[in-house]
Parts: C-alpha cells; sequence; structure tokens
C-alpha cells in the first residue's frame, strides 16, 4: 500500500526525492498514510479540482474494501 502510494507520487512530482511516506494504524485497526511532498509539487499530486487526490484515494478504497479496513490519505507539504 505504502509503495504503491509512493509510485505514484514519485511518478507525478518534478523532486521525487522529497516524497515521503509513511502511516500508523489506530486501536481499531484503521490505517492512515500520510503523503508529504515538496511544495512546489503539491499541485501535481492534488490535481486540477482535486482530481488526481480522488483517483488515489479511489485506489486505496478498493484495497480497502477487499482488505476489509479502512484506509485514509492525508497529503501534506
Amino acid at each position: 500500500m505504502l509503495e504503491l502510494v509512493e509510485y505514484i507520487a514519485r511518478e507525478l512530482v518534478d523532486n521525487p526525492d522529497k516524497v515521503d511516506v509513511s502511516s500508523s494504524k489506530d486501536e481499531e485497526g484503521n490505517v492512515y498514510i500520510s503523503l508529504r511532498v515538496d511544495e512546489s509539487d503539491m499541485g501535481k499530486v492534488i490535481g486540477k479540482k482535486g482530481r488526481i487526490a480522488k483517483s488515489i484515494r479511489a485506489i486505496l478504497k478498493a484495497i480497502s474494501l477487499k482488505e476489509n479496513i479502512k484506509i485514509f490519505l492525508e497529503i501534506e507539504d
């Protein structure tokens, strides 16, 4: 899951070395993924009207349905 988010983000941005992906889990089993990119690359990861961010979240939702868990993605600069 983390590898997939990192791969997608690195392919989208101009500064792939500044992409950082981390995750944490709460006691209920929910997974929180934090994606950090360079400030100049935020627009590329979010996309026009949030389309790219929504697409990444849709992929994570498909994974979460298959694995029966909840996954939340937060994009930070």
